[in-house]
């Protein structure tokens, strides 16, 4: 259980060491324009292998389960990934390179004002344009007007979603529906091209953490076939390339008496309009008149094992970066980072997320710390 008292929230260092401080690194290293935060050396061409759910914590955890990707974090810093720490809201920052509060991909379900309804961000809705709820310009689109090809490989069923035409577009997509196939499809694109950036993206990790946890042979395992895939891809580019390794947020485990069930405990209910979020960062949605008696009410359930704080104090204190006027009602009138391994899950509404023994969202360093490492072919 997490009584104990909480620490302070990891505020995600947006403009100094962040995902969307890579991405914009990356394309500077890459066309000499832009701004180059993390000061990676220029390039022709570059990878970026995005393992989601690997964070930092864990990874310096597992050193000989995963060797290859070690050695590369003993010169390796971290990044905070952002807020809420998830892969909707991650991958965006990666694609656009701005924060959460730009782009308005914040977080796996958020409210579509005046709709009365949650978009979930990984089962899009077909109503809604992904260009016009994510309308900055990617990352690859900008790539591509420089003369740097952008090439996207990935599982096949991930090319037309939702979430891939708001963070992604304006890349060629490659489909690779195994690990060997995600090692030839980046080594092809990166050889095709004089001037390339190639992203790859590798989900299983997040799929075992969820199911088993990470401290799970499950788990390990698979980190394993990450660390081959890591190595595999590195070994296969051509001369000069550089690999960078990234992902979309840490983990923490969630045992059964840090569950608290906001279909059960009805005071989380009581003028609600909306949850949105997930269980380790909530989105609450107040019915008119209410957002008052809601935040005393989350804040006195809760105690010491969340940070609660209204919309406006969740802008003010940074945590999804610079928030444009038209982004902020997608945020909650409350919002709940959970502190420690709490969780307010909603057994009924979400019973398949309310059952996943990992998970991810807030602000501890287990979820917000993510790897930046490099490997340069000679």
């Amino acid at each position: 259980m997490t009584n104990e008292p909480r620490n302070q929230p990891v505020v995600p260092a947006y403009g100094v060491a962040s995902l969307p401080d890579l991405s914009e690194s990356l394309v500077a290293s890459l066309s000499g324009e832009g701004t180059n935060t993390l000061g990676l050396a220029p390039a022709r061409r570059v990878c970026l292998l995005i393992v989601d759910g690997l964070g930092w914590d864990a990874l310096r955890n597992h050193q000989a389960v995963a060797p290859f990707l070690s050695e590369l974090a003993f010169n390796g810093t971290p990044l905070s990934c952002g807020f809420p720490s998830t892969t909707v809201t991650s991958l965006s920052s990666l694609g656009t390179g701005r924060p959460p509060g730009e782009h308005g991909m914040l977080g796996y379900q958020v409210a579509v004002p005046g709709a009365g309804a949650l978009l979930n961000g990984l089962r899009w809705d077909a109503k809604i344009d992904p260009v016009r709820w994510q309308p900055l310009p990617t990352i690859f689109e900008r790539a591509e007007r420089a003369g740097i090809a952008a090439t996207h490989v990935a599982w096949g069923g991930l090319q037309a979603t939702g979430l891939s035409r708001a963070a992604f577009r304006g890349t060629r997509f490659r489909r690779a529906n195994s690990m060997g196939a995600l090692a030839a499809e980046t080594s092809a694109a990166l050889a095709e091209s004089g001037r390339a950036l190639v992203t790859v993206y590798h989900g299983e990790l997040d799929g075992a953490g969820h199911d088993y946890g990470t401290l799970s042979d499950a788990w390990n395992f698979q980190l394993a076939h990450v660390d081959k895939l890591a190595e595999q891809i590195a070994g296969a580019m051509p001369p000069g390339a550089v690999l960078y390794v990234t992902a979309d947020h840490g983990m923490v485990t969630v045992g059964d008496h840090d569950r608290i069930d906001a279909d059960q405990i009805t005071e989380l209910r009581e003028g609600v309009a909306l949850l949105g979020g997930e269980p380790r960062a909530r989105h609450v949605y107040a019915k008119p008149g209410a957002a008052g008696d809601v935040l005393a009410t989350w804040r006195e359930v809760l105690g010491d094992r969340a940070w609660v704080l209204t919309r406006d104090e969740a802008i003010k204190g940074g945590w999804f970066g610079p928030v444009t006027p038209e982004m902020a009602p997608r945020i909650g009138d409350v919002v709940a980072a959970m502190a420690g391994t709490a969780a307010v899950v909603a057994t009924r509404a979400e019973p398949r997320e309310s059952a996943l023994y990992g998970m991810h969202g807030s602000l501890t360093p287990a979820e917000q710390l993510i790897p930046a490492l490099s490997f340069h072919a000679p």
